[in-house]
């Protein structure tokens, strides 16, 4: 038996390492036509396109690895099939659920590595390749610093930053308004200051050259300041860089530990959770789409490998679609952001056992 699970695992790892290989080409193809106006409008040269994709591929890559698993099963599975190897290995008393083990077996090592692989080296890739976005392509240009700044930073205070210098730590335009605990559409206090900078000795925020007014029953009460400690505020200068990037650059552990710090502030996290959650259901595609594609494919069907490969891109754009359509209630807190990360997961998954309990073993 494992001659036979080292004959299944060869021939399916070359199929999918072809596959994958295949479809990033593609992807890469497809892209570059579409990008190819914005490199030519911005003069961008050769050797940053090249670096560009060099940072891209990882990306890619995670996006495409479940499509090549599901073409890599099915391609192996109907040559098989065709050949009469799966009628051999049955009449041998071999049932399909003992062929599907090797299968099930690379799945979960892909998906494995998939974790780490989407946790880790692709957010560190996708840094690199939003910076040469924003330097060449001029897109979320940012800089290195952040303009209009505007977020919660508890449950009854506002901040805005008109511009922000991450190098020297240092804003400027600040405005803190602070509001009742108990009814949020009355202002108690807000703070108005040229600049803010970040004092690492002590670790808080230093206010410059501003005024502190406090509200109370309709009177105002003034106090101008030279300079001053902004008090207690629950951000920090990596906090506000962090603002700045998208879900696709923070590594797993910075991303779950930046959800901890906007849940303490009072902020709505949905939307990033659904992204944290998503960086672990996503490489389990892979198990699941080896459940769709063996089991189908061990039958055998007119129209060979074009049939084939036209399932294989209708099963993945259905995945896409449920993945998309779950994620916007996700986004909106109408559904639990780790239910709406698995749920195309587990529809399929369900999909999967009824094909599998439909087809002769």
């Amino acid at each position: 038996m494992k001659l036979l699970d080292r004959y299944i695992i060869r021939q399916f790892l070359l199929t999918a390492l072809f596959s994958l290989i295949a479809v990033t080409i593609v992807f890469v193809v497809i892209d570059v036509m579409e990008k190819l106006d914005d490199f030519i409008d911005h003069n961008t040269t050769l050797p940053v396109i090249a670096e560009y994709y060099l940072y891209f591929i990882p990306e890619i890559i995670k996006l495409v690895t479940p499509v090549a698993m599901l073409l890599a099963s099915l391609f192996t599975t109907a040559r098989m099939s065709a050949q009469n190897e799966l009628t051999a290995m049955k009449s041998g008393g071999v049932s399909l659920y003992r062929i599907m083990v090797p299968y099930l077996g690379v799945a979960i090592v892909v998906s494995a590595l998939s974790i780490y692989f989407n946790g880790w080296v692709v957010p560190s890739a996708n840094k690199t390749k939003f910076t040469i976005e924003r330097v060449h392509l001029k897109k979320d240009v940012i800089s290195g610093s952040g303009a209009n700044i505007f977020f919660q930073d508890g449950p009854a205070r506002i901040v805005s930053l008109g511009y922000y210098d991450e190098k020297r730590k240092t804003a400027s335009r600040v405005s803190i308004q602070d509001f009742g605990e108990r009814d949020l559409t009355i202002i108690v206090g807000r703070v108005d200051a040229v600049s803010i900078s970040w004092d690492s000795t002590s670790r808080q925020w230093i206010l410059r050259n501003g005024i502190r007014r406090w509200f109370n029953e309709g009177k105002e009460r003034l106090e101008s300041f030279t300079t001053q400690p902004a008090g207690t505020l629950n951000f920090q200068p990596d906090d506000l860089r962090k603002k700045q990037e998208k879900p696709d650059e923070m590594e797993y552990y910075a991303l779950e530990e930046f959800i901890q710090n906007q849940e303490r502030a009072g902020q709505d996290v949905s939307r990033w959770l659904v992204a944290f959650y998503s960086k672990i259901s996503f490489p389990f595609a892979s198990v699941i789409v080896i459940l769709f594609g063996v089991p189908f494919s061990s039958v055998k069907r007119r129209g060979g490998a074009g049939v084939q490969l036209g399932i294989s891109l209708l099963i993945c754009f259905i995945y896409l679609i449920v993945m998309k359509v779950s994620q916007v209630f996700g986004y909106n807190g109408d559904v639990n952001p780790l239910l709406t990360a698995w749920a195309a997961n587990i529809l399929f998954a369900l999909g999967a056992v009824v094909i599998i309990f439909r087809v002769r073993k």
